[in-house]
């Protein structure tokens, strides 16, 4: 065995994913401990707030670039609209989130109008309980 202590890490880190892989207990234990120090130390993270502004601005730019990424991986393989009607209507997307939409088929450059379906019933309409059917259907019709 290597007495490197890159090597010995290596090793305790195997051993520790096999024993939290093999036995319940250890890998409860290794759940449970820091659950145990967040009850005891509920403080921690305000204090560590308030002491590192930079830490909290730096970590709402990140929060902010993962829930953009969440939305536009959304975006990205959304191939719902292949059947509509090709438009020779063009849209170009500019800006940094463009590069993130580079595998987003439904609308890489086209735009799509979409208007809701509204039914409007005629006055006196009968209800859908009132509607003839079969052989009714073709003598009123």
């Amino acid at each position: 065995m290597c007495s490197a202590s890159t090597c010995q890490k290596r090793r305790q880190a195997d051993d520790h994913r096999q024993r939290i892989r093999d036995d319940p207990d250890y890998r409860q234990a290794c759940l449970d401990s820091p659950r145990k120090w967040r009850a005891r130390h509920p403080e921690y993270w305000q204090n560590y707030r308030a002491k590192h502004p930079e830490a909290v601005e730096q970590n709402r730019r990140k929060q902010h670039q993962r829930d953009q990424g969440r939305r536009l991986a959304d975006l990205a393989n959304n191939n719902l609209a292949f059947d509509l009607k090709r438009s020779a209507a063009e849209v170009y997307l500019i800006g940094p989130a463009a590069s993130d939409l580079a595998n987003n088929n439904l609308a890489s450059r086209q735009v799509f109008v979409l208007e809701a379906v509204v039914h409007q019933w005629g006055t006196g309409s009968a209800s859908c309980k009132q509607q003839p059917y079969g052989a009714e259907a073709v003598s009123s019709g």
